[in-house]
């Protein structure tokens, strides 16, 4: 038995650890951000409130007006303090849940923590977004094209945060990997999909910035380019995880019919939203962040739990620890309880080019 294993901390692969760690953390994070806000509001008063430095609440509004973030006027449509509100909860979410899966990474060995990493780097990007539209930065205003007459949504400009893009584009292709790794699937498979992502979030943003009628045709663009994405998780990837073994085609199972399901919705908050200035950017913010944390915590947590009993090995994937062992030869034993009898043949060469034994 390798070293490596022998460093392997206690732990019950059975037990729901990330919802219990994400569930602990939750409120203190939650607190911590609260204070942070009331702090920030008592250190950089607005003129308005010169006389009540030490109001609490949230004051990120009027901290981090129109002109902080560069531009003349303040939009006529734009989020409350309520929608600032929820995205610190937000925030707070994906903080707790980055925690989350880097300390659950300790109990894997090092060579093991491949999904842990790629999971916790989605929801760290997520928290440091959701930061930013809770601190009412990193957006700009846009005229609308649809002038609307309810009050929630009139006037002729409406804030979009394009801050959310970069999230997306970070973390989407990220995902992504986490199910091809998953469902084991070729390589260039994989690239030509993060690819396709990519062409999606870029359309949606330039769309969501053009005050015409012509961003419904970056619209299209994105829809075509997602429909490329959800046939190959519910088709080609799903029966490609399933050849590799039942523990991977139940993981992407899960994880993959949850991530079809949630990005079909996307596009309809879109449209709804910046594209067609239906609700109010408040509603917006509930639409995406509900969305987006069913697609990163939730989906880490659930990929994380069914690979309790997959190794990189099973994957096809390489990974040597720091002392040169590679994580393919410690799970020769479990090839051949999952009558994996191609992993045995893998694990062997594998061993025999680095010199290693189990």
């Amino acid at each position: 038995m390798s070293r490596a294993q022998d460093r392997r901390l206690p732990y019950d692969p059975d037990s729901p650890t990330a919802i219990v760690v994400l569930g602990r953390g939750l409120i203190t994070i939650s607190f911590l951000l609260l204070r942070l806000q009331t702090r920030v509001a008592s250190v950089h008063p607005t003129n308005n409130d010169n006389n009540n430095i030490a109001m609490a609440g949230n004051q990120a509004l009027q901290v981090n007006d129109y002109r902080v973030s560069g531009e003349p006027n303040p939009p006529d449509i734009g989020i409350t303090v309520r929608g600032s509100d929820w995205y610190w909860a937000v925030c707070a979410i994906m903080t707790v849940a980055t925690f989350a899966f880097v300390g659950l990474s300790i109990t894997k060995p090092r060579q093991d923590r491949i999904f842990h990493y790629i999971t916790a780097s989605v929801t760290m990007v997520a928290a440091i977004a959701y930061f930013s539209m809770a601190a009412h930065l990193g957006w700009t205003e846009i005229d609308v094209e649809f002038v609307r007459s309810d009050p929630r949504v009139a006037g002729l400009t409406r804030e979009i945060f394009y801050v959310r893009y970069i999230d997306w584009f970070i973390t989407t292709p990220l995902l992504l990997i986490d199910l091809m790794l998953t469902a084991a699937m070729p390589w260039p498979t994989t690239l030509f999909v993060v690819l396709v992502d990519e062409v999606m979030i870029i359309t949606g943003l330039v769309g969501a910035l053009v005050s015409s009628s012509y961003k419904w045709g970056y619209f299209t663009f994105g829809c075509v380019a997602l429909v490329y994405i959800v046939y190959v998780l519910v088709w080609e990837a799903r029966k490609h995880a399933n050849g590799v073994s039942s523990d991977a085609g139940k993981a992407f199972l899960y994880c993959g019919t949850l991530t079809a399901f949630l990005w079909t919705l996307y596009p309809i908050a879109w449209g709804v939203a910046e594209g067609g200035n239906i609700i109010a950017p408040d509603s917006e913010a509930v639409f995406y962040g509900i969305l987006d944390v069913l697609a990163k915590p939730v989906f880490g947590a659930l990929l994380i739990w069914g690979h309790r009993n997959i190794s990189p090995a099973q994957l096809g994937l390489t990974i040597r620890d720091y002392n040169g062992t590679d994580a393919v030869i410690h799970e020769k034993r479990t090839g051949v309880a999952n009558g994996n009898t191609s992993n045995v043949t893998h694990e062997n060469a594998a061993a025999n080019d680095y010199g290693t034994s189990v």
